[in-house]
């Protein structure tokens, strides 16, 4: 079976990217109190970074981060003003594989998210929109 793609490059990149507009992190990345008291609950500030990096992915697009992926100075700068943190306090974020894995699997239980899977999953991959695991 022939690989076909749907999506132009373009729009994977309209739907999947992490906003620069700054109207736009202000709607989606704006840290409730309740996000920062867990957020705050990590030790390391490079973890607090990460995991809040990862909740506000998971928001909006709604997605995961990929792993050595680029984050758009905007939203480390945005993220990092509401944790009091450095921006290049990211810079140590998931050294460790599993602190990822422990961080999304942390998420999961606390948000209530779903991971996306099975079949459903795989119709979408094979209609050439990738779903993140």
């Amino acid at each position: 079976m022939a690989h076909r793609t749907i999506l132009t490059e373009r729009q994977r990149s309209a739907l999947f990217d992490l906003p620069t507009d700054r109207t736009v992190m202000l709607r989606h990345y704006t840290l409730a109190d309740d996000d920062l008291e867990i957020i705050r609950a990590r030790r390391r500030p490079h973890n607090r970074f990460g995991f809040a990096l990862q909740l506000c992915a998971l928001r909006y697009p709604g997605r995961l981060l990929a792993p050595g992926e680029v984050i758009p100075l905007e939203v480390t700068r945005f993220l990092a003003a509401q944790l009091g943190l450095k921006a290049d306090d990211l810079a140590g974020y998931a050294s460790r594989e599993e602190t990822r894995h422990e961080h999304l699997a942390a998420l999961r239980d606390l948000y209530d998210y779903k991971m996306f899977t099975g079949r459903g999953s795989r119709d979408l991959s094979y209609a050439g929109i990738w779903v993140m695991a």
